[in-house]
Order: structure tokens, then sequence, then C-alpha cells
């Protein structure tokens, strides 16, 4: 079969009525999810997982997961979206990668102009989704093709890769970095070992036998760990919202925004492919990018509409080209990726080369569904998006107790373990401290859902060749791999010690 008649077969999956159902809720809470400053799409994915795993009950398995991805992904793409909003009318960014949106979409804002920012964000979105999802359909079969040769050794760097590429670009310490990484690899040994069937670090204590939960971590370190952080900080948000006149941009703005959202799509989705670069790095690139480009860079930081299209088309295209390394290769390169990848493990599905083959409705089916979801986002920021502005209003005191029931409820309907609810409570205190102490959390989400796929494929190639560890050297895709992850960490390191400092914030 083809890919046009597996994208047909994708589509078919997608415009049934369920799944259209959960691709327009999934798209309205990311937008909201966006729109809220704070809490973010990796929070706003991991509290949901248990949402949809209770809302898709009465479906097959395989039905069940393919509607449950098309929400959680609806969620990631939608604050890509959402995060625009505040950065306009508020000067406060919904999400890291709306930051430099702030810049001009504000200024323009002030200027009476902020219905013209926010409908080029919202169309400069559009067509960085499409384009990133055309470019996901022609790379999809190809990348798996090649993945699918790929033997443990390659496995192995190829994760490790993974790793040390969010590990080299999170946060502001490479050494903090560094050691969420180790402390997420030494959480994802704990419980019983498949090969040898020895407990690890279980203590003897039953309900360790299984491992930790996943969802149980990723719940509590973002989504309770914001709410102790805006409970003991006392975070209040004292911004003045700008006033929302006319909507429809003018042929000027129209004519002035097509090449940055163009140029913003493209450098967006080859950023976004890379492991560990993320919105926030793409947004960054296309702002610098267009004042490059520009004949009148002086503008830019004073209401320029190309300081809004590029930086936002940039980070939603970074969005969908994300999908492909976890699609293809089975490698999330981001906090929220990562915890999408554990929803499909959840569902005994494993991303990666044979997901096209042995699991088509669920790869094709998103796919389209996303395409879908683009349409229906560009419906609903253009003439909802003064509904979205009273949703920035949203009282903490209504807010907070909403997230926390979400988040114990959930939790606790995965297992029916009170175990959980505590590690739940033990993991938002902990969230909040690693936050309060800038120690980055997503590098610790990908070496839980890593660190069992690392584990196993080690031992798998050194199975293979008696317990030779040249076989990592010798054979030369593994051989690039291990390189191009050594430079990762490398790079940063040196550039740090040459007085220049790089921040990367790798939430989206």
């Amino acid at each position: 079969m083809g890919t046009i008649q597996y994208l047909a077969q994708g589509f078919e999956t997608a415009f049934i009525w369920y799944n259209l159902l959960f691709a327009f809720v999934g798209v309205l809470i990311g937008t909201a999810v966006g729109v809220l400053p704070g809490i973010g799409p990796m929070s706003g994915v991991a509290l949901l997982i248990p949402v949809t795993a209770s809302a898709t009950s009465f479906l097959a398995p395989e039905q069940a997961a393919t509607s449950s991805i098309i929400l959680l992904a609806g969620v990631y793409y939608g604050a890509m979206y959402g995060g625009s909003t505040t950065s306009i009318l508020l000067n406060t960014p919904g999400e890291s990668s709306s930051v430099v949106t702030t810049l001009d979409g504000y200024q323009m804002a002030k200027k009476g102009r902020a219905g013209s920012a926010l409908s080029i964000a919202a169309i400069g979105s559009f067509v960085a989704g499409v384009v990133t999802l055309v470019a996901l359909i022609l790379l999809a079969k190809p990348l798996s093709a090649v993945a699918i040769k790929f033997g443990p050794a390659e496995y192995f760097s190829l994760m490790l890769l993974g790793l040390c590429a969010v590990s080299g670009l999170a946060g502001k310490s490479i050494t903090k970095a560094l050691i969420m990484t180790i402390v997420g690899l030494l959480l994802a040994t704990i419980g019983i070992d498949s090969v040898s069937g020895v407990s690890r670090f279980t203590y003897d204590i039953p309900w360790l036998y299984q491992g930790l939960e996943f969802l149980t971590i990723a719940v509590g370190l973002f989504a309770l760990g914001e709410v102790f952080k805006t409970i003991l900080e006392n975070e209040v948000d004292d911004g003045e919202i700008a006033k929302i006149n006319n909507l429809v941009p003018s042929k000027e703005e129209l004519k002035e925004s097509a090449a940055p959202i163009a140029r913003g799509s493209l450098l967006g989705f080859f950023i976004g492919i890379l492991p560990g670069a993320g919105a926030t790095l793409a947004s960054f690139f296309a702002y610098i990018v267009e004042k490059k480009l520009s004949k009148t860079p002086e503008k830019f930081g004073t209401g320029t509409i190309a300081g809004v299209a590029s930086p936002e088309s940039a980070n939603n295209a970074a969005s969908g080209g994300a999908m492909i390394p976890l699609l293809t290769l089975g490698i999330p390169g981001s906090g929220t990726t990562a915890i999408l990848m554990g929803a499909f493990m959840m569902y005994n599905i494993q991303p990666g080369p044979l997901l096209f083959e042995e699991h088509p409705d669920v790869a094709w089916g998103l796919i389209a569904s996303m395409f879908i979801g683009n349409i229906m986002l560009l419906v609903l920021n253009m003439p909802l998006v003064r509904l979205f502005a009273k949703i920035i209003q949203t009282p903490k005191k209504y807010l907070l107790p909403i997230i926390i029931a979400i988040s114990i409820f959930g939790v606790y309907a995965v297992q029916v373990s009170v175990n959980d609810l505590l590690l739940l409570i033990a993991c938002g205190i902990f969230g909040y401290f690693l936050s309060k102490n800038d120690f980055p959390i997503a590098p610790l989400v990908l070496g839980i859902v890593l660190g069992p796929m690392i584990e196993n494929n080690l031992r798998r190639a050194l199975t293979v060749s008696n317990g030779d560890y040249s076989i990592f050297i010798t054979h030369p895709i593994s051989a690039s791999f291990l390189v191009v992850a050594a430079l990762w960490i490398i790079v940063p390191i040196v550039i740090k010690l040459k007085g220049k400092s790089v921040v990367v914030n790798i939430e989206a």
C-alpha cells in the first residue's frame, strides 16, 4: 500500500465522529493551556493522560490508543497557538516558545493593532502546521524504512544521542541537566528486571516491584509542581490586557508577513527535527534571521508584523517537526514528546520504525487528525480570541483546585493505589524544589522513558557481540550517533568556557 492510500486510510480514521470530537476537545484545551501562563504543554498533556484513558474506555484497545493520542497531540500543538495570546495582549508569554512574540506583539497591541497581531499569529501557525504535516507525510515512510534496518547497537546509540541532545541544551546549567538525566535513568531501574527477574531498588516493598508509574511522576513533577510554586510563592498576575479591535489584518500586513511566515515555517521545521532543540530555540532563531534579512531592522521591537509572524510560525513548525523523530525513530526530542511517548507505551504501542507497519491506523490517523486539528485551530482562534482573552483573567483560587482534582482523580484511576497518590504529592514537592533551583525537569522525564529501552538495547547488542563493547564503534551508523552525542555535550561546554552562555528551554 502506497503513502497516498495510507493517508486516505488515516483520514477515514480521523473523520470518525469520536475522533473528530477528541481532536476538537484536544485543540480547545490546548489553546486554553497555552493562554494560561504557567501551565505549559507538558503539564497539560501529562494531566490529561489519565482523563483520556477513562474517556476512551468504551473503545477497543487500538481505537482507544488512536483517539487518546489524537487528543493529547491536539493539546500539544494547540498550546503553541494559545501561547501567543498572552504574549500579545498581556506581555506575558503563555509558553516559553512565545517569549520572542512579546517583543513586537505587545508593541503592536499598545498601538491598537492587537487584532492584526493575533490574526497573523493564527495564520502563521496554520501555515506552519500544514508545511510540517506535508513534510511528515513525505518523510515518515522513508525514515521508517531506514530505521527498520537498525540493530540494537544503532538503537542504543540513537537513544543515547536523544538523551545527550536534551541534556546538552537544557536550562542554564549543563551540570544540572546531566544530574537530572542520571536521576531519570536511576528511577527507571526500580522494579523487577525484565531479563533476570531480579528485583532492583525495591527494598522488599511489594508496591515497587512493578516500578514507578510514569504517569504519576509526570503529573506530579509538572502539574502539581506548578501548583505548589503558585501557592508557596504567591504568584499573582498584575498585567493589564490590551484591547482587541479589528481582527482582520490589512492586505499590506498580509503581504508583509507572507515571506516571514514561509521562512519561519521551514526554519522551525528543521530545528524541530533536532532532538533537544525545541520550539523556543526555533522561535528565537527565526526572529534573529528575520531581523538580519529585514531592510529596516530598527523597526524590530517597536511593533513590526514580521516580528510576530516569523517566530509564531517557527514555534508551531518545530512542534510538528518534533513528531518526526518520535514517530519514525521512537526518540522523543523534548519533554512533551517524551510524555506523548509514555502515552503510546501505556497502550502497548512502541513508537518507531515498526509503528507504521504494525499500527498504521494509529500513525496515519494521528497525522490526518493533525491536519484537521490545524483547521479547527484556525477557525477557533480567529472568532473566539476575545473569549480566550477572558480565560487569562481566571483567578488562581478557582484554577488551582481544578488542577489538583484532575491530578488526584486521574492518577488514582489508573491503578487505584493510595501509594500512587503519596508518590504524586512527593513528586509535586520535588518538582517545586527542582523548578525553584533551576533544575530542568525534561531530562529527568526523558531518562525515565528512554532508560528501559537503552538498557535493553545495550544488553541485546552485547549478547550479539559476546560482550564485546567495540560493536558500538565498529558499526558506522552507531559510531556516528555516538560522535554526534559527544559533540552535543562538549560544544555547549566549550562555548560556555569561552564566555558565551547557552540557555535553551525545552519545555515544549
